[in-house]
C-alpha cells in the first residue's frame, strides 16, 4: 500500500452548547498521513489548537475499533464518511485526496441534541432500550446451551441484528430522522430467540411508544439507514418489527 501525505481544508461545525448558535469554521491541516485514521487526524488538529491556546474541537470516541458507536460524525454529507460498513474511527485518510475540502458535522436530529461541536446526546436510544425491559430467566444454574435448540439460520439472523452498536447513523441518514432500523435490530435479536419470547409483545409495543415519545420520525422506506449503517443491519428487521407490532397489538393483554 502506497503511503503519502496530504494537505487538507476542514470545514468543522463549532457549537458551544445546545442553546448556542453554531457555525462552520475552516482549518488547514498539513502533512496528514494517508494511513492515519480520521480521528487521529482530528487529534493532530486538536493538539495544534491547544498549543495555539485555542479551544479544541469536541468529538465523541472511546474504543476506536468500530465497537462502541460513539464516533458520530457526518462527513461530506454521509454518516461516518465515504466508506461503506465503516465507523468514523475505522475510516482512514486514504479515503481522501491531497487538497480536498472535508465538511464535518454532528448528527442532525431533534432527538439527538448537540452537546458541543461534533458531540450529540444519544440518551434517547438508552431510554428506548430501557422501555424494552428485561428478559425473564429462571433462577438457579444456567441451562446447557444444547437444551435450547435454535436453527442456525435463525441464530445467524439474531446475531446479525445484535451487531447494531447504537451509533445513530441510521437516524442521521434518514430525512425523517427515523430510529426504525435501530429499534428493529434491538427487537429482532430477542424476538428471534427463545429467551426473548415471554416479553416479546410488551417489548415491541413499549419500545415503539418510547421511540415516538422521543421525537424520532417515521420510516421513509428509502433504505438510507441500511446504506449508511456501519454494521450493515438489514431492512428486513424493520419488516419483522412491523409484524411483531401488528401481532402484539391484536393479542397483547396488559
Amino acid at each position: 500500500m502506497v503511503h503519502y501525505n496530504m494537505n487538507l481544508t476542514l470545514k468543522v461545525w463549532r457549537q458551544k452548547n445546545a442553546e448556542a448558535k453554531g457555525n462552520f469554521e475552516n482549518y488547514q491541516v498539513s502533512e496528514i498521513s494517508s494511513e492515519m485514521s480520521f480521528l487521529e487526524m482530528f487529534d493532530v488538529l486538536n493538539e495544534r489548537l491547544i498549543n495555539e491556546g485555542k479551544e479544541p474541537i469536541a468529538f465523541d470516541h472511546d474504543c476506536r475499533e468500530g465497537i462502541c458507536g460513539m464516533c458520530s460524525m457526518h462527513i461530506n454529507g454521509r454518516a461516518h464518511g465515504p466508506w461503506e460498513g465503516t465507523t468514523t474511527c475505522q475510516l482512514h485518510m486514504r479515503a481522501f485526496k491531497d487538497g480536498d475540502t472535508i465538511t464535518v458535522e454532528p448528527w442532525r436530529a431533534g432527538a439527538f441534541p448537540v452537546i458541543k461541536d461534533l458531540t450529540v446526546h444519544r440518551a434517547a436510544f438508552d431510554r428506548i432500550m430501557e422501555a424494552g425491559g428485561f428478559v425473564s430467566v429462571n433462577t438457579g444454574n444456567a441451562q446447557d446451551a444444547n437444551n435450547i435448540p435454535v436453527a442456525k439460520d435463525i441464530a445467524d439472523e439474531a446475531f446479525a441484528a445484535a451487531a447494531c452498536i447504537g451509533c445513530g447513523a441510521c437516524v442521521a441518514a434518514c430525512k425523517n430522522s427515523s430510529a426504525m432500523l435501530f429499534v428493529s435490530a434491538k427487537v429482532s435479536q430477542l424476538a428471534l430467540l427463545p429467551q426473548g419470547q415471554p416479553e416479546k409483545k410488551s417489548r415491541v409495543l413499549n419500545m415503539l411508544a418510547q421511540m415516538d415519545k422521543e421525537g424520532f420520525g417515521s420510516c421513509t422506506n428509502t433504505g438510507a439507514c441500511e446504506a449508511e449503517c456501519p454494521k450493515e443491519i438489514s431492512l428486513t428487521n424493520i419488516a419483522r418489527l412491523n409484524r411483531e407490532f401488528i401481532s402484539a397489538g391484536f393479542t397483547y393483554e396488559k
